[in-house]
This record gives structure tokens, sequence and C-alpha cells, in this order.
């Protein structure tokens, strides 16, 4: 019988071991997708804010599911790309629902004097790197439903360490 208690007290442990474990990983996955997260953005339409790679960025994913009326012109946020839903992407809010804004003030890609209301529920967005960036000037008012996070800092590499700070001023 002491073969069968073996056995048993060390499948016990294991199991107790594994379950700690999985609850371990479940954790991490629920604070990463429901409250902060570390990012690695890449590409160059967030430049100079945020290099083209090679930097961490924290995510706050809390404000926007519990307060998503926080949000405010000039916060850089992450959401679901609506050209590709595989694709997290992130940008610069530049208009809020009710503002009248200017399309492209570029005139690269729409003339300087299209304007569009922005509607209820959605922000306008854009990269800072105007010219290397897809964002509502292509795919127009993104939905605040697809709107993931507020990036707060820059984390990584420490050099480049730096709170974002929202710049943005709205005269009326």
């Amino acid at each position: 019988m002491s073969w069968r208690n073996s056995l048993i007290r060390h499948a016990r442990r294991h199991t107790l071991t594994t379950l700690k474990l999985a609850n371990f990983a479940f954790a991490i996955h629920f604070f990463a997708e429901y409250v902060a997260a570390i990012e690695y953005p890449s590409g160059p339409s967030m430049l100079p804010t945020i290099s083209a790679e090679g930097e961490l960025v924290l995510d706050n994913k809390l404000v926007c599911r519990l307060f998503p009326e926080r949000l405010l012109r000039g916060d850089i946020v992450t959401f679901v790309s609506p050209l590709d839903p595989q694709r997290v992407v992130c940008k610069r809010i530049l208009g809020l629902p009710g503002d009248t804004i200017c399309v492209d003030p570029t005139g690269e890609k729409a003339p300087s004097t299209e304007h569009v209301i922005v509607p209820a529920g959605h922000f306008w967005v854009a990269g800072d790197n105007a010219a290397w960036s897809r964002d509502s000037r292509d795919y127009g008012p993104v939905p605040v439903a697809l709107v993931k996070g507020r990036l707060v800092a820059k984390i990584w590499p420490l050099r480049n360490a730096a709170v974002f700070r929202n710049p943005s001023t709205c005269i009326s």
C-alpha cells in the first residue's frame, strides 16, 4: 500500500503545482488584457514620439474599459486596426465626438478644405508622422469599441524613458 500512497501524494503535488501555474498564467493574462500591458510598437507612423522599433511602452487598458470619456484630444491610444483586425495600432486622438475635423491638413490624401464631423462613439486619429501613417485619413473615424488602451509612458530603453504628456490645446 505504501507505493500506492506515494503515487497519490506525488500526483497531488504535481496537480497542485500545475493548478498554481495555471492560476498564475491566468492572472498575468487577465492583467495584460484588462489592466495594463507592456507593448512593443513598430513602424514609422508615430515618429518622433515613438521610435520605429526598439522601444517598450506602457499601455493603460483600464481607462478605456471603465472611463472611455477620459480619453482626450492628444492622447496616444492603441486600437484594433479597422483595415486589418489582426493588428493593434497606436495613433494620437485628434478629434472627439462632435468635433469638426479637417480630413487632411497636409493635402496628401484629401483636399485640405474637406472637413468631417466626428460621429458619436468615434475618435479621429492620426500618426505623428503624417507622411508614413495610415490613419483616419484612410479609414475614417475609429469606433470607441476598437480602442484597447492609452499609452502612458516609454519605459525602454531607459535612456529614452518618458511619460507621455498630453500636449493638445483646443481653440473653440
